[in-house]
């Protein structure tokens, strides 16, 4: 199975992420840290990041990794739902997004279906 790549600063939001996926059978990586989640990005088939994060947004992740060739999906799981903020994110090479609060089920669905896209 695919290995998830969950960046968020909140140790609840990674636990229940990594239940969710992990039941789903994804190997499960993660980093509370822009940098921390910059050094994992190469290892993930798929990256969850949240916008807000110490050292680096998930903005800034996203855009690092494209700039760095990397294709893998990019989901940003964030709070800020604002119309400019999603199209912020998108234009910076998230591939989806999703406010919180959020429903784990519908993560995990959106995961799976841009895996399956991937």
């Amino acid at each position: 199975m695919p290995t998830v790549l969950i960046v968020d600063d909140d140790p609840a939001i990674l636990e229940v992420l990594r239940v969710y996926l992990r039941a789903e059978g994804h190997t499960v990586l993660e980093a509370q840290t822009g940098p921390d989640a910059w050094a994992l990005l190469p290892r993930a088939d798929l990256a969850v990041l949240d916008w807000m994060l110490p050292g680096m947004t998930g903005v800034q992740l996203a855009r690092g990794a494209r700039a760095a060739g990397l294709s893998l999906p990019i989901l940003m799981l964030t709070g800020r739902g604002e119309e400019d903020d999603k199209l912020l994110g998108l234009d910076g090479g998230v591939d989806d997004y999703v406010v919180k609060p959020f429903s784990p089920r519908e993560v995990t669905a959106r995961v799976r279906a841009l895996l399956r896209r991937a």
